[in-house]
């Protein structure tokens, strides 16, 4: 059972964005800061990064745990409306993130993923490892 009426819901599902999102802007500002320079939301490159080096052919995606399946078995059984369509969205996403990585890595790029959580709380773990990243490159 919703305990959202379907207008509620409706309108939610409007709101979330692809591009631009909160998680997105904070790795970008803090990358920014530290002088390194990308390209966001690369369309040429298969899967749309959210950040990318393309002279180093680093992609980086930031990933929120809902729509790309965190602990995705212990969380199927929580969808109670339409649990097909939840499911095998998510399903797909999962994937889908797993070709775009192989092929990526196929074509020598490097692919960073990182939760919206570890994004929020350690900020400077990611900052690190992508650091580390493009200096090995």
């Amino acid at each position: 059972m919703d305990v959202l009426t379907k207008e509620q819901r409706r309108l939610n599902m409007q709101a979330i964005k692809s591009t631009g999102t909160k998680i997105e802007i904070l790795l970008a500002k803090a990358l920014w800061a530290r002088g390194y320079r990308y390209r966001k939301n690369c369309k040429t490159i298969l899967g749309k990064p959210d950040i990318v080096f393309r002279k180093k052919k680093i992609a980086i995606f930031c990933d929120s745990e809902f729509w790309h399946g965190k602990d995705y078995l212990a969380k199927k059984k929580k969808f109670y409306t339409n649990k097909k369509y939840w499911n095998q969205k998510i399903e797909s996403n999962i994937k889908r993130d797993k070709f775009v990585n192989h092929q990526l890595k196929k074509q020598g790029w490097i692919v960073l993923r990182f939760w919206a959580r570890e994004i929020e709380k350690t900020l400077e773990h990611c900052m690190l490892k992508i650091e580390k990243t493009v200096a090995a490159k």
